[in-house]
């Protein structure tokens, strides 16, 4: 073996990797949310649309 393992750096490339999975996976969730939202006609922010929004 040329070089002693480094453990350290094999950990934070998968934590980098589980992350970045984690995050993709939050932002299609957050996506599908505000088309269903945007599907029932409220407000990406909640409640329900003023006069001004359906203009």
């Amino acid at each position: 073996m040329a070089f002693k393992t480094n453990y350290r750096q094999e950990r934070a490339s998968r934590d980098r990797v589980k992350n970045e999975r984690k995050q993709e996976k939050l932002r299609k969730r957050e996506a599908a949310a505000a088309e269903r939202k945007a599907a029932r006609g409220e407000t990406p922010e909640g409640g329900t649309p003023t006069p001004e929004d359906q203009l």
